[in-house]
């Protein structure tokens, strides 16, 4: 009986398992199987343009087949590098087949499925071939073929292949590179909600620098849907660097694999170049706690001896991995987004500063709107949900990203959530984006977050602050639409009683001033950004009304963009950095009547980079238009960038350390030679300039012609790494 049974077993294929699981890849309903089709295209698209550092042009067609019902042709074309003759069977006949699998690095794609699986799906519905179109710079002509998929083999299936002169772009101009897919589906087309112009509107958010066009045609050839995104900048995403692995992130078996399949031939090379965040100190550490020597082979370490070293990477202090391997949107180019794909009152985005999660370096980003005309004020709001700046659409609830949204307590922040908790309600639209190495998704369909505590942890903090943003947005809107009309009214009534009342008594008019402040008894804000064509620089002025009756002192708090390349200019007051995009000035006494001018210029920033101010203030009394601030809030920020601050200058030390083990002579410093010896370990990592013989010119203080321990870490320190590489101890976390 045992030998009849084991007899039929078979082993399934790749191609075959997800044939028969076709809902595990998002096809699984006619709605969202052309959702996912276009999804997979558009990646697939975006990340070959970004790649070969090309602005990215995508047209998708969907055209209803006549005569068949639930049959639509899908058509996706780009701009981009197009894919070599002898790579196109592999692409799309392969499940599992790719350039991103294997590498540590921020990609949409990850697992080789995304395009193959449009081919499958389209076979499996329609019996039909996919028509690819490709065309390499180099070529004088673009190949064809229809490419089917043998789910046995996991092998493609091609036909009808030939050299054409007839690949025009949507102007009807001969295409110098790009790609062409057409692949007929059983599918159902929709528009509104959860339909393939909602997908391309939020992927147009994200992916600013991209042009998408999009049109939908029913099976007369008459138009029924469209929407065109053209790019707002011209900047491509920031090109990401593919990392080694970092120990935090091993399990036992990858660590197995690893040293069987090391080239290696010690054990201190093997830690030293496969890893990321392993100083020499630490891998000495590891070493011996491993009770292994340096010069063991890695393919000899036992079962044991890998437990035993596995173990040593969670008790020794490492170092975090790099994070050049993250391209986050950033704050401006999420709000021009926004801006464009959704009306509304107000926007405040904000970037996060890089983390790690169990070994993968990951960076949070957010936006909300307010306002929005296109979401009723009396239900919930809408919430946009990113992956590597790929939308999600299906799962919200069971979602890390929703569930981080829920966690925040919206109510404080002035938008209604009925009993505390939820997604809450009102006029607006949140925006989570999570950039990584390694996106853990609750499926393969890859439409849901999973759950992890430091991930949530981010988001929500994100999400208080641009709360906060909002808090106090409304509350100076507010405040300064009464002040305004409460203005108006004694501006207008006082002065017409004034002029009546003297031209009856044949007296002059009396001085109002006196009269007006005591009526309106307040401080009054005014603030402005505006931005000079000539100089470009952006200048901002604050004013301080006092109308009340006595005098009175403020200090006053402002918001600006602070980042590399951004300084003040024209800043007749001076003040100082309370925190990073915090500035402070000391007003002197401003009497009754009078008003107190804070004026001061920025340059470095592009001209729609900024054009708005958060005032805050210190002192007695309340200001309108202005928000005390919160010194709660306050000292905490300040005490973590001391400690981010403290811990890239701890971590500069431990890099100095580790480049000085390359100081072969016993010197006491490094000559060009050793330092470029010292950077193919972590120094590399920690430093933006590669050239041994530049960094020795821009760092040599005492003219030596070498670098010494305090040389090396101020390098780091200037390079501006010690914050982009997340170096934070993980022994502190």
């Amino acid at each position: 009986m045992a030998r009849r049974a084991t007899s039929t077993m078979k082993q399934a294929s790749i191609s075959e398992f997800f044939e028969k699981n076709k809902h595990f890849l998002g096809y699984d309903t006619l709605q969202r199987s052309v959702i996912t089709a276009v999804k997979e295209a558009i990646d697939n698209s975006l990340d070959a343009c970004e790649e070969h550092r090309i602005l990215p042009t995508i047209s998708i067609e969907l055209r209803k087949i006549p005569d068949k019902k639930d049959r639509i042709l899908m058509i996706s074309q780009d701009n981009g590098p197009g894919i070599p003759a002898k790579s196109i069977e592999k692409v799309f006949g392969s499940l599992l087949f790719g350039s991103r699998f294997h590498t540590i690095r921020q990609t949409r794609g990850q697992q080789g499925i995304g395009i193959t699986g449009v081919v499958m799906y389209s076979q499996l519905t329609t019996g039909k071939t996919t028509h690819v179109v490709s065309k390499i710079k180099k070529d004088a002509t673009a190949l064809r073929m229809d490419i089917g998929l043998d789910t046995k083999k996991n092998a493609a299936i091609v036909s009808n292949r030939e050299r054409t002169h007839d690949f025009l772009d949507h102007n009807g101009l001969p295409v110098e590179h790009g790609l062409r897919i057409e692949a007929p589906m059983k599918a159902k087309f929709q528009r509104g909600k959860k339909s393939v112009g909602q997908y391309l509107r939020m992927t147009a958010i994200v992916n600013p620098h991209a042009t998408i066009r999009f049109h939908a045609y029913d099976d007369e050839d008459e138009l029924i849907d469209s929407f065109v995104s053209e790019r707002v900048t011209d900047r491509l995403p920031r090109a990401v660097r593919e990392i080694k692995p970092h120990p935090h992130g091993i399990e036992i078996g990858a660590l197995n694999r690893l040293l069987r399949d090391s080239t290696e031939k010690r054990m201190s090379s093997f830690l030293r170049h496969t890893f990321s965040g392993i100083p020499m100190r630490a891998m000495k550490e590891i070493l011996s706690s491993s009770d292994l020597e340096p010069q063991t082979v890695p393919g000899n370490v036992t079962p044991e001896e890998a437990q035993k070293i596995l173990t040593a990477f969670s008790q020794v202090r490492l170092m975090a991995p790099p994070t050049d391997c993250l391209s986050p949107i950033e704050d401006l180019l999420i709000k021009k987004g926004l801006e464009k794909g959704v009306d509304s009152a107000f926007v405040s985005t904000l970037t996060r500063e890089p983390n790690v999660a169990n070994g993968n370096p990951f960076q949070v980003e957010v936006g909300l709107i307010y306002g929005s005309g296109d979401v009723p004020a009396d239900g919930p709001i809408e919430v946009l949900r990113f992956a590597n700046r790929v939308p999600l659409m299906y799962q919200q609830g069971g979602c890390l990203l929703t569930k981080a949204i829920e966690a925040v307590s919206w109510k404080g922040y002035g938008l209604d959530q009925p009993g505390g908790k939820g997604v809450p309600k009102g006029a607006a639209t949140i925006l989570v984006h999570l950039a990584s190495t390694n996106v853990q998704f609750t499926s393969e369909a890859k439409e849901a977050v999973a759950d992890n505590e430091i991930v949530m942890n981010e988001i929500r903090k994100a999400l208080q602050e641009i709360g906060r943003h909002l808090k106090n947005h409304k509350k100076k809107s507010a405040q300064k639409a009464k002040t305004k009309e409460k203005f108006e009214l004694v501006n207008e009534i006082l002065p017409a009683i004034a002029t009546k009342a003297s031209s009856l008594l044949s007296r002059d008019e009396p001085d109002l001033a006196p009269i007006i402040t005591k009526i309106m008894n307040a401080v009054f804000c005014e603030d402005e950004v505006t931005w000079d064509k000539e100089s470009k620089v952006h200048r901002c002025e604050i004013k301080i009304h006092n109308y009340s009756a006595r005098p009175r002192a403020f200090s006053i708090l402002a918001q600006y963009p602070e980042k590399e390349g951004v300084e003040f200019i024209e800043n007749e007051l001076g003040g100082k950095r309370e925190v990073k995009g915090i500035w402070c000035w000391k007003l002197d006494t401003i009497p009754p009547g009078e008003a107190g001018t804070i004026q001061f210029s920025l340059k470095g920033l592009d001209h729609n980079e900024w054009n708005s101010t958060e005032v805050f203030f210190r002192g007695s009394g309340d200001i309108i238009g202005a928000s005390k601030i919160d010194e709660e809030i306050l000292a905490e920020i300040q005490k973590e960038e001391e400690r981010i601050l403290e811990d890239a200058k701890e971590q500069a030390s431990l890099i100095a350390e580790d480049a000085m083990t390359s100081d072969l002579d016993n010197s006491g410093d490094l000559d060009s030679t050793e330092l470029s010896n010292a950077m193919s370990g972590v120094l590399g990592d920690a430093l933006s300039e590669k050239d041994p013989e530049n960094i020795i010119k821009k760092h040599d203080q005492d003219d030596s012609g070498t670098l010494d321990h305090d040389e090396i870490k101020k390098a780091v320190m200037d390079s501006g790494e010690s914050r982009q590489t997340g170096l934070n101890e993980w022994g502190d976390e």
